[in-house]
């Protein structure tokens, strides 16, 4: 299960093995329920206007929300399993990750694929923007954490836990974020 609040905290998303994305207020009252998967959803983000909801799934898509539940767009991102998504901080491009060992970034507004980054060796996890927007962190289960500029080139390969890693961030960074789980 998934769970991100929006950029202003007024609202929840929450998805799951179930296909669905439900939507809550701060009060945990149930807004909406958005359908459309055809798998089990592996991860959701807010942009950081609070306006759309991305959902990525097992079903190898990006699905792109508006807060009314309207689904706006529908993108065949990945061969493999989508597993996490995020917004840039200026809202123009998303990145995915991938169990195909990839990263790809879309200009999302019209689902144009800007570019693929190679490079882990295993699958990757989680994916997060720098807050001036110029790096892009990804994780992967081959126990790095590469740093990628915008020109596509590898900045710097960290090597980290002996676990799977997870990017985390602060709120302090005003970013929207997730913590992915797995069972």
């Amino acid at each position: 299960m998934q769970v991100a609040f929006s950029p202003s905290g007024e609202n929840l998303a929450s998805a799951s093995s179930d296909k669905t994305i439900k939507l809550w207020d701060k009060n945990g009252k149930n807004i909406r329920t958005l359908s459309g998967h055809r798998d089990a959803i592996t991860s959701i983000a807010w942009s950081n206007d609070g306006k759309i909801i991305a959902s990525t799934s097992l079903d190898n898509t990006v699905k792109l929300w508006n807060l009314q539940g309207k689904l706006l767009k529908v993108m065949k991102a990945h061969s493999e399993a989508i597993t996490a998504v995020n917004f840039s901080p200026d809202n123009q491009i998303i990145a995915t990750v991938s169990t195909d060992k990839t990263v790809k970034l879309w200009r999302w507004k019209d689902g144009i694929l800007l570019g693929t980054l190679k490079g882990h060796k295993d699958w990757v996890n989680d994916v997060i923007f720098s807050p001036d927007n110029q790096t892009l962190a990804s994780a992967s289960r081959d126990k790095t954490v590469k740093l990628w500029s915008w020109q596509d080139l590898l900045l710097g390969n960290l090597k980290t836990h002996s676990g799977i890693t997870f990017i985390l961030m602060s709120f302090q960074e005003f970013l929207v974020g997730y913590l992915i789980t797995h069972a």
